[in-house]
Formats: C-alpha cells, structure tokens, sequence
C-alpha cells in the first residue's frame, strides 16, 4: 500500500472528511514521525510498533566490481520494532491459513 492508497481508504471509512483534509492529517502524522527521528527522539505507536534511530559506524566497504577497498561514512538509519499486538494478528492470520 503506497500513501496515496492510505489516504483513498481512509477517506472511504470517513465519508464526512474531505479526501484533502485526510490527506493533510496523514502528512502531519508522518512529518511528524520524521521530526521526531531527526532529532534522535523515539517513536512509539502503541500496538503498532516503535521507529527509532540507529547510528553505523564509518568503516571500509569493498566494490564489489573491482574488489577496491573504499571508505564508508558513518550514517544514521531509521530502525522499526513491530509491537506486540502486530505481531499477535500477523501471525494469528498465517495461522489460520495455514490450517486452511
């Protein structure tokens, strides 16, 4: 599901917002979401999951075409834990197709 999709269908459950207004929301929370990680803050989504921040070191790559050793700068990545409640209806939903 890409964002445009999100937007579409949350704007389907709730016919008295206007597709706009929707859409608006849902940049707000995502801006929000990378405001936060920018500034090495946590976030957690109760049942949905944490974003977090994660910091590599630098260190020395290897081009895998001509085996050259290169130096790597260190970086900062974004890191995402699924909660509890994610995890219980993902595999909840494998089970039952499994048994079917």
């Amino acid at each position: 599901m890409i964002k445009s999709e999100l937007v579409a269908r949350i704007a389907e459950m709730n016919p008295h917002l206007y597709q706009r207004d929707v859409e608006n929301i849902v940049n707000a929370i995502l801006d929000g979401i990378i405001d936060a990680l920018a500034r090495g803050d946590r976030v957690e989504l109760r049942g949905f999951g944490a974003f977090s921040v994660k910091a590599r070191p630098a260190r020395v790559g290897r081009n895998p075409r001509t085996g050259e050793h290169v130096p790597v700068d260190g970086k900062v990545v974004p890191f995402f834990k699924t909660g509890k409640e994610m995890r219980v209806r993902l595999n909840r939903d494998e089970a039952e197709g499994a048994r079917a």
